[in-house]
């Protein structure tokens, strides 16, 4: 159940200002029998119930009396201080990251050979779109049918947004697919291709038959590759991520012999 403390005032605050609406006008002394809030607490109270401008008073009387702000504009103003907070916080955590991506440096890319793999459909898509994230050149991906990979439909939305962040910083984009999967590719990720990433001068798409597997070639150093399960070649699997730039050559010299002879695609 949602109370006042949840909009930043303490129990003694919210004690204090939902007396007050059933008292009406009233002196402290008052109010702390009402609210069972101790005598020696009430004027901190009001203080700060004060300062949050959910309070007025009447100083020309005595003692003083205290009323409460109408409960619509008490919860408009405790609202409005709660997003002022929250945009504050925003602020310093972006200054944070400001300061830590200037400080983190990123070590100098090692030739060893290193792997990884996810298990499962969610899994696998974190990783490939971390990866894509990561391009800063080159990405190539091949496709052949849904059969194969992941469900276009519930991972399409993600993956053309990350590819379009790529195409934004002057990622090289280029997609090869088989023609049967323009048969299957849902309508509004067929729109998401066209609408979004088409449009850009670094993004180009080609159609082969000659396709068979479905991977993600990055920055010509590393590649994801998406299996299928090995008892049910209709369901995913996971997704291998292999950085390994001799691999990577290879897989890319063959891509280049397949992406000559394929047919430019219009989404």
């Amino acid at each position: 159940m949602a109370t006042l403390r949840d909009l930043g005032l303490s129990e003694y605050e919210s004690r204090a200002y939902r007396a007050l609406l059933e008292t009406g006008p009233t002196t402290a002394k008052e109010l702390s029998r009402a609210s069972d809030v101790p005598m020696g607490r009430i004027y901190d109270v009001l203080g700060g119930l004060e300062s949050d401008s959910l309070v007025r008073t009447q100083t020309a009387s005595r003692p003083k009396k205290y009323a409460a702000v109408e409960p619509d504009t008490a919860l408009d103003r405790l609202l409005a201080d709660r997003k002022r907070e929250l945009d504050e916080q925003k602020d310093q955590y972006e200054e944070i990251v400001d300061a830590l991506s200037e400080d983190l440096e990123t070590a100098e890319p090692v030739d060893e050979p290193f792997w990884t793999a996810a298990l499962g459909p969610e899994e696998a898509t974190d990783l490939l779109v971390e990866r894509l994230a990561t391009a800063e050149e080159r990405i190539i991906l091949v496709a052949d049918t849904p059969a194969a990979g992941f469900d276009i439909d519930d991972i399409g939305r993600r993956i053309v947004a990350e590819i379009e962040r790529a195409l934004d910083r002057g990622v090289a984009v280029s997609l090869l697919i088989r023609p049967e999967l323009l048969r299957v590719l849902p309508e509004d990720v067929g729109d998401l291709f066209r609408d979004q990433l088409q449009a850009h001068d670094t993004f180009s798409a080609r159609t082969s038959g000659d396709v068979t597997g479905t991977f993600e070639l990055i920055d010509h150093a590393e590649v994801c590759i998406e299996v299928s399960h090995p008892l049910d070649p209709g369901q995913p699997f996971a997704l291998i991520n292999l950085k390994d730039t001799d691999v990577a050559s290879g897989i890319e010299e063959a891509f280049r012999d397949r992406w000559t002879e394929a047919e430019p695609l219009e989404l």
